[in-house]
């Protein structure tokens, strides 16, 4: 009799973890295409997240604001059943909120799917101008990629002509450094897209930091690419007849190795470097700088 009752109530616990299954399934559906207030622990970061860095400054003044006002602007959702959700759009609304100790925000349930969640991460962004050039250049990437668009059909999605699609796209020929410098606005996208037309890889780094060395405009810059102004077939030389990106290369290993570097480089690109020590000792310190 015990073992027969013992059945009947695992039977009976058993219904009712499946009824009540099925019960929050149906009630996850119904704030379908609502905005409800959700707990933030219950949202999942967006993989598909386009922003690469966030102003913590800036963040630190949204999450002040949320704090005095709330969250005016709720943030979009997907459901994902079993009340969980993964973020669409409004990352920074999101981490804000959280800085400011929220535990539950208003948020826009919809339905999508992995590739639907990427393109409105993307346009909710670009929409914005939240994001800096390279950011927008990798996220145009990533929607070649992973949703196997081609140019005129991204161009539709997002809302841009082809021709700027394929000016962003160009950014990622760039030289890291270069990349770097636009990442950061010390140059602008002006700066930037004439840099893609300067030739080689040299004749690029050259200009970049002739940029940031002498503030040139875009149009200076412009100028010099199309050979109007001083030629940049050659390299652009400092002081000490080493290209500029090469002193700096010679700089950095000074302040590297606490010592004076000499580096001798012909115009073909072959020399030598030299580091220079005054004793043993200060040769097995070089040594371990060099080893890590």
């Amino acid at each position: 009799m015990a073992k027969a009752r013992n059945k009947k109530e695992e039977l009976g616990a058993g219904i009712q973890a499946l009824l009540g299954s099925i019960s929050d399934e149906l009630e996850d559906k119904q704030v379908l295409n609502t905005i409800i207030d959700i707990p933030v622990d219950q949202i999942e970061e967006n993989p598909y997240q386009p922003r690469i860095d966030f102003d913590e400054e800036k963040l630190k003044e949204l999450s002040e604001s949320i704090e005095v006002h709330g969250l005016v602007q709720p943030i979009t959702v997907r459901w994902m059943g079993n009340n969980r959700y993964q973020l669409i759009a409004g990352e920074r609304r999101l981490r804000a909120s959280k800085m400011a100790g929220l535990l539950q925000i208003p948020a826009y349930i919809r339905t999508a799917n992995d590739q639907t969640l990427l393109e409105m991460a993307l346009i909710e962004n670009i929409q914005r101008e939240d994001l800096n050039p390279l950011e927008v250049a990798l996220s145009y990437q990533r929607l070649i990629d992973e949703c196997n668009l081609v140019h005129d059909a991204l161009a539709k999605r997002v809302g841009k002509d082809r021709t700027t699609i394929t000016n962003y796209l160009r950014l990622l020929k760039l030289p890291p450094e270069i990349q770097h410098g636009l990442k950061t606005r010390q140059i602008s996208m002006g700066h930037a897209r004439a840099l893609v037309n300067a030739g080689s890889i040299e004749h690029q780094l050259n200009l970049y930091r002739l940029i940031l060395e002498k503030g040139l405009s875009v149009r200076q810059v412009e100028s010099l690419v199309s050979g109007a102004g001083n030629p940049v077939t050659k390299p652009v030389m400092a002081p000490s007849g080493l290209p500029i990106h090469v002193r700096k290369i010679q700089e950095d290993l000074q302040s590297h190795f606490g010592t004076k570097i000499s580096i001798k480089r012909n115009s073909k690109g072959k020399g030598q470097l030299v580091i220079p020590f005054s004793s043993d000792k200060d040769l097995n310190r070089i040594l371990e700088l060099i080893n890590r």
